[in-house]
């Protein structure tokens, strides 16, 4: 579902990673570690079609992958419902009911956004990948602002909804979701220092 091979890829023109390699099946995720600034959003971000690479490939079936930050991605002046129903047009899809649930927004659906707190808002945020039916994610830090409840609730999501559906996931994070899939530490990867610069130059 997702081939990833020699991949060099670079942060303001500067080489960051290379030579990484791996290749996800459908049901499969993988963890990204490393240090702060090792390259873990160049990564997705370059997988994820918004930057190109300095060289290698990103190979997923064409209109199935989609990337996810830190940042929540909602309107503020829409209701919850209104937020999901938003996404879900632009995917020409609708909002299954199973969303809510699985990101507890039953009771939040007439709120604001702007209303929310920070880890309603991320729940809010995530519950958009339930609505708009991508099934390779590139995921940057998906719990930031979440309790211990919350980052189970996601976790049983990407288990049971969509890796249990066959989907995949790159997932970059710092704590542990409590999903049994392999992790990929980043250290290695880290481009040697050439004529074009090197790793220790970029502001990642």
């Amino acid at each position: 579902m997702l081939q990833v091979t020699d991949l060099r890829c670079a942060r303001g023109g500067v080489p960051v990673l290379e030579r990484v390699s791996f290749a996800l099946n459908p049901g499969e995720a993988m963890i990204l570690r490393g240090p702060n600034g090792v390259g873990k959003t160049t990564l997705l971000r370059t997988m994820a079609g918004l930057q190109p690479p300095l060289s290698g490939t990103v190979d997923y079936p064409e209109g199935s992958g989609a990337y996810a930050s830190h940042a929540d991605g909602i309107k503020s002046a829409l209701t919850v419902t209104e937020n999901l129903t938003f996404w879900a047009q632009i995917h020409d899809r609708s909002v299954p009911e199973t969303a809510y649930a699985a990101f507890d927004l039953h009771d939040l659906r007439d709120r604001l956004a702007g209303t929310l707190s920070a880890g309603q808002k991320r729940r809010l945020g995530l519950a958009r990948l339930a609505v708009i039916g991508r099934s390779v994610l590139f995921l940057d830090e998906p719990t930031v602002s979440l309790d211990n409840f919350s980052v189970r609730m996601f976790a049983d999501w990407m288990r049971d909804a969509h890796l249990g559906q066959g989907g995949c996931a790159v997932i970059a994070t710092h704590i542990d979701l409590g999903l049994d899939v392999p992790a990929l530490d980043l250290t290695p990867y880290i481009a040697a220092a050439d004529a074009d610069g090197g790793a220790d130059a970029a502001f990642l």
